[in-house]
């Protein structure tokens, strides 16, 4: 994984009003802490950031900082719920050669049988991998795979010096027959005749019979 080089500034005010201002300013408020030091305030350029964060356990370096570079990965990510600006981030300090746990997602290429539809149970897994190497994402081939076929975590191809921080047996994905035309018919009638039938009870309970108010 390459770095990710980033402006880094100290950063002296707290609250909410200062990190408003912070914002307006198109940056982002940050908390950068881990290997034993007190957390440092900083603030880090938000269009920067945001392009830095699209890749899965960006590697950051952030350089400005009292004492020299650092190397961070983001920890915590805070969006504005509604317009999905960055908010915060808590980022933690990691070494050369150190190895860290990180969730990393799992992606499917390729086609199964026909008449297989792929069910994806685990969209991310968990690994232990240096700071510095941290795979962008585990690639599963399923190309092929028929129905009843399953993929469990130790089944995943994990690149080297990477291991496995989860449970061996835990199902990442199976084949599952797809549902036939029929079956399909049959469930949104099914859900027709539901909602049909819900429908009939609100109207009954409307009116209540003898005509009290």
């Amino acid at each position: 994984m390459s770095e990710v080089r980033i402006a880094a500034e100290p950063r002296t005010e707290f609250g909410k009003g200062p990190a408003r201002r912070t914002r307006r300013a198109g940056k982002v408020p940050a908390v950068l802490y881990g290997h034993g030091t007190d957390p440092r305030h900083i603030t880090l350029p938000g269009h920067e950031l945001m392009l830095a964060l699209k890749t899965p356990n960006a590697l950051l370096r952030l350089q400005g900082l009292d004492g020299g570079d650092e190397l961070a990965l983001p920890k915590d990510v805070q969006r504005d719920p509604l317009k999905g600006f960055l908010e915060h981030v808590d980022l933690l300090v990691v070494k050369r050669g150190e190895k860290v746990t990180v969730e990393v997602p799992v992606q499917v290429t390729g086609d199964v049988v026909p008449d297989g539809m792929l069910d994806q149970q685990l969209v991310q897994v968990s690994l232990e991998a240096e700071a510095t190497h941290i795979p962008q994402a585990i690639e599963v081939n399923v190309e092929g795979m028929a129905i009843g076929d399953q993929l469990l975590a130790k089944d995943l191809p994990l690149p080297s010096g990477a291991t496995l921080d989860a449970e061996e047996d835990t199902l990442v994905l199976h084949v599952i027959a797809a549902p036939t035309a029929a079956q399909m018919e049959a469930g949104i009638e099914g859900e027709a005749a539901e909602g049909g039938a819900e429908g009939e009870g609100a109207e009954s309970e409307a009116k209540p019979e003898g005509g009290e108010e």
